[in-house]
This record gives C-alpha cells, structure tokens and sequence, in this order.
C-alpha cells in the first residue's frame, strides 16, 4: 500500500479520466438545481463570448475595407462599424466576466465539498491508518488536491475548453468565407503547434523533475551539515562538506541548463510553426487580392485570425505541465475518499443503551500484526459502578485493551461487551459518547484553556467549566494566568506542563460526564503532591461509575476492587492490593521496585538535586 507523503504514480489516460469522472458530480450536483443552472448559463456566457471574439476580426476586416474604398464614405459608414467593433470586443470581456462570476459558486463549493468531504473521510479513518500515515504528506495532498481542483476548473473549463471551441469556430468561418485549403492551413498549423508543444513539454518534465530533486538534495545536504556544525568542526570535514554540497549543485546546474535549453527547443519550435503557418495563409491571401477574389480586409482578417488563436496557446506548455500536475494532486486525494474504514459500523446500528455500565472481556485474542499477537484469550469483568485496575510492564498490553474497548480497533477473536451489548454491534459514536478517557499522552488543540476544557461538552455553560477545572485542580492555576480561561496554550499544548495538560484532561473528561470511565495512566505527568489530589477528583468522580483504569504506577490503583495483572497478553495475577502483596508473585516486585525509586527520588528532593529517577 502507497503511503501518503510519497510521490503518487504517474498519472494516465485512464487515471485522469476517472479522476476527472470523479470530480464531475461536485460540479454537476444532483440535489442542486440552483448550481446546475449556474453551470448551464456559465456555458452559455462562455459560448457568447467566443462568438463575440470570433466576430470582432470580421467587423475589423469590413472597416478595413470601407477604409481602403472611397474616402467619402469614411466619415459615415467606417463611423458605424467601428462602433459597432468597440462595443463586440467590450461584449466578448464583459460575457467572459459574467462567466467567471456565474461558475465562481460553483467552483468554491465544489472545492469546499470535495475538501469537506475528505476531511470527514479522514476522521472516519481507522486508527491504523493514522498510526502510518505521515502527517505532512496528507495535509499537502489535500492542500495539493484542492488547488488542484481551482487550477483545472480556471485553466482547462475556461482556457483550453474555449481555446479548442474558438479554433472550431474560426475554421468554420475561413471555410464559409474563403475555401476548404484555408480552414485546412490553420486547423494544421494549429494542431501542429499543440502536438509539438505538448510533445516537448512531457520531454521537458522530466529535466524539471531532476531539478528539483537535486535542489531539495542539496538543501538538505545544507541544513544537516549546519545542524551538526559541531560534528563538521571535530573532525576538520569543511572541505567535505563543501564536496558533497557542490556535487549536488553541480547536477542541480546540469539539469537547469538542460532545462533552459529545452525551453529554448520549445520557443523555436512554436515561433517557426506560428510563422510557417501565417506565411502560407498570407501567401494564399495574397494571391487572393491580386487575383481580386478578395479584398484587402480579407487580407488583415486572414491574419488577425490566426494570431488571435496563438495567443491563448502561448500558455499551453505551462497549461499543460499543470493541467497534468493537477490530475496527479487530485488523484491522490480523492484516493484518500476511495479508502475503506477498518472499522466499520453495521448497517443501520443501533446507538448503546447504558443501563448499569458493565464491561466485559470475553476470550479476546488481539494483534496489530498477525504474526505478533498481543492479547491472548483474554477474559476479564468490570461489574458496573466498580473499579477494575490494569497493570504490567511496558508492552504487555495494557493501552490496547483501552483501544479495543473504544473500538479503535475491532478484536481478532472473542468479544467486548457493555450492558450485554457487542460493542461492534453498536454504532461507534454512541459508544465513544459513553465513555470518557484520560490517554496517558494528552494532546491539546492550539486553543485557549477555556476551549480544550469545553471540549468535554461543547454545550457547557461556563460555570459547569469552571466547576470541572475545580475538580481536576486546574482552577486557581488557570485564574492565576495573565489571561485566565483565554490563555493559549500553544500547538499540542506545548505552553502547559505535563502536569498541566493531564489536569486539562482530566477537566474535560468530569465536564462530559461520561456512563463508563477509562484512565490510561492519568496521573503519569504528576508530581507525587498533585497526584494525591487528582486522586481524590478522580475517586468522586468515579465513585458511582463503571472505572477501568491503565496503570503503571501502582499508588494509583491501590484503593481498587480489582487489580489484574497483565504480562505477555495473559491475565498471570488478579485480586485486592493487599491480597496481590501477600501472594510475592509479580505485583509484588513492580511494588517494591517502585517504592524504592520513590524513595530515592525523595532522598534526592531533600537535598535539593533534581529527580532523575522516573516514577
């Protein structure tokens, strides 16, 4: 599977008709008469618009021909004409604005929609997926997407579209007015200016491509050399560096002058087929006047026609390169769309009905990868309104139980069940909706504290807020603030202390005043003082919840109903912390373990050094 944030495949015939395909139902909405009519009367003003600049060269040939016959008709009938080619070119611009302001709804909800749309696609996204994927890649294939979507709706509906319809037309005229060999000459002059400039353009791409590999190599090279300036000073390697720098800038100035020279190649190639072009066609016209078949307009219309075709075609090499850029950006975001969820709700399931609040486990066998199996027939209960405690060593298992529980992920075999309810029986919202979590690792929006707390129940007054803040012990930190509750607190909450950010958590978890209460290490980031606090939040509030609590600090769980003790994805010891103490089984020497780092570590604050021993 391609990940996100790696360059897409090369994009084909095929690929970019079905993107295209893909795209068409945004702009042609099947619930919006409004946007379809828009698009129909942007059609039609596009149309206009090329016949007005189509007719414009035809009223410019009869002035051109009133000006070249009797002068005494110069001050009425030229007068006329020349109006009248004033106001076709004002018509041509006006019908094409008209144009983009009609499609300009259409457009921006389109992009809106498809943008929306894929944003709502990666929140229905698994867990996994999110685990794997790189952040910036995703976030430029959306951005490169939906640019993407602008640049072809501008460029090729209201550029090469009109261009193609624009040469038809003239064409057409040449072979009325004239005969077959003019509409000839100019249909083959232009197509063979459009075949040798999209023909050199895809020989280009690929000089351009090396460019910009070798400067984004080069760059790099840059910034790790100054990034270990220290490194580079040790060991005397400036000159080495250099080296390396320079090879890259060397194959960065072949590629760019390969690339400047092609472009050279490609202007050539256009000029000599543009004049080839009009000389045949002048030659031809030529001989028309002195033949007297026609006339010294037929002459200038020949002529402007011809120019006027080439002058939205000076573009077409960059139309092009970007046309196709853009079929390869939308490609790879509307692949995103094309993702199934690994965790799907069943059809038309039922929200959770939370009576007592229950859980259990049931025989679950769990592995992210099926050659590594994590949970292993694991069977346990958390009876409503108690209090049931994981604990282990690191990698025993013990956030994964919290995922399956949140159906982040679906279990392998066995089931989970709350009030005698499958939970992937039940639609996934109301089963997150009753169940409120303290991760261990606690991120914050780049929001005010105010906000991330609200974030629990959007809904809440800002009493209730406060009052949650109150229980976690946030309150008098948050008052103390220059700016209190609007205090930003930074990109992921970098502004707050760990301690901080949990007690945010924990603040938002008691506003939502969830049926079911899960703790994944929610007091790792506290000090031993804060956590006897948090304790006591943390003990009203769940004192008449369902609580599954992740742990590895064992103080935290002491005062549980039940402790399991979780090694290798088995359950190898459960009872009351007392009972676990007396057994000198595992628990037992976590606890002891423990209580020595804990001692040291308040040996070492009595002398005033700082604690280097984790808790």
């Amino acid at each position: 599977m391609r990940h996100l944030g790696t360059s897409p495949p090369p994009s084909g015939p095929r690929n970019d008709l079905k993107t295209l395909r893909t795209l068409l139902p945004y702009l042609w909405p099947a619930d919006s008469l409004d946007f379809r009519v828009r698009v129909v009367v942007a059609l039609a003003l596009l149309t206009t618009a090329k016949v007005a600049n189509v007719v414009v060269p035809l009223i410019y040939k009869q002035a051109v021909d009133a000006l070249s016959q009797d002068v005494s008709a110069v001050l009425v009938l030229p007068l006329g004409i020349l109006l009248a080619y004033g106001l076709v070119r004002t018509l041509a611009v006006v019908f094409g604005e008209l144009r983009d302001a009609v499609f300009a709804k259409v457009s921006a909800r389109a992009i809106r929609t498809v943008a929306l749309k894929t944003f709502r696609q990666l929140h229905r996204l698994s867990l996994r997926f999110h685990l794997e994927r790189q952040t910036g890649g995703l976030s430029r294939a959306i951005e490169r997407g939906v640019k993407g979507i602008e640049f072809l709706l501008t460029f090729m509906l209201f550029n090469v579209l009109p261009t193609l319809l624009e040469i038809g037309l003239v064409c057409i005229i040449l072979w009325r007015l004239y005969d077959v060999w003019f509409a000839l000459v100019t249909f083959v002059t232009i197509a063979g200016y459009i075949w040798f400039t999209l023909a050199v353009t895809e020989w280009r791409i690929k000089f351009r491509r090396v460019m910009n590999a070798t400067d984004s190599e080069a760059n790099t090279k840059a910034i790790d050399s100054l990034l270990n300036f220290e490194t580079v000073k040790y060991f005397c390697n400036e000159e080495h560096e250099a080296r390396r720098y320079d090879a890259s800038l060397q194959r960065y100035e072949k590629a760019a002058v390969r690339n400047k020279t092609s472009l050279s190649t490609l202007n050539i190639g256009q000029g000599a087929i543009i004049a080839v072009g009009l000389t045949i066609l002048m030659i031809m016209a030529g001989q028309g006047v002195v033949s007297g078949s026609m006339g010294l307009g037929d002459f200038v219309l020949v002529n402007t026609y011809l120019i006027q075709l080439f002058l939205p075609l000076n573009f077409l090499g960059f139309v092009y390169r970007e046309i196709k850029q853009s079929l390869i950006d939308m490609e790879a975001m509307f692949g995103l769309l094309d993702k199934t969820a690994e965790v799907r709700d069943i059809p038309d399931a039922p929200p959770l009905q939370v009576s007592e609040g229950a859980v259990s486990f049931d025989q679950v066998n769990f592995g992210y990868d099926p050659r590594r199996p994590i949970l292993d027939d694991l069977s346990f209960a958390v009876p409503a309104g108690h209090t049931v405690a994981i604990v282990g060593a690191s990698g025993a298992g013990k956030s994964t139980i919290s995922r399956l529980l949140l159906r982040f992920y679906d279990v392998d075999q066995g089931c989970i069940v709350i009030d005698g309810q499958d939970v992937r029986e039940v639609s996934q919202d109301s089963l997150r909706a009753a169940i409120g979590t303290v991760p261990q690792d606690t991120v914050l929006f780049n929001d005010t504290v105010y906000y991330n707390i609200a974030y629990g129940r959007p809904e809440a007054t800002p009493s209730e807020v406060e009052e949650a803040a109150r229980m976690a012990r946030i309150h008098d930190f948050v008052v103390g603030l220059p700016d209190g509750y609007q205090t930003i607190v930074g990109e992921r909450g970098l502004k707050l202390s760990g301690g901080e950010k949990q007690r945010v958590a924990i603040a938002r978890t008691i506003l939502k005043k969830p049926d079911i209460l899960l703790f994944d290490e929610a007091t790792s980031a506290l000090d031993s003082h804060t956590e006897k606090e948090i304790q006591e939040s943390l003990r009203s509030l769940s004192a008449d919840r369902t609580t599954l609590v992740i742990a590895h600090r064992l103080s935290t769980v002491v005062d549980a109903d039940e402790i399991l003790v979780l090694d290798a994805g088995h359950v190898v010891e459960r009872g009351r912390h007392r009972e676990l103490l007396s057994a000198h089984g595992l628990y037992a020497d976590m606890w002891d373990k423990q209580q020595e780092a804990r001692e040291v570590e308040a040996h070492l604050q009595e002398l005033g050094e700082e604690a280097i021993i984790p808790p």
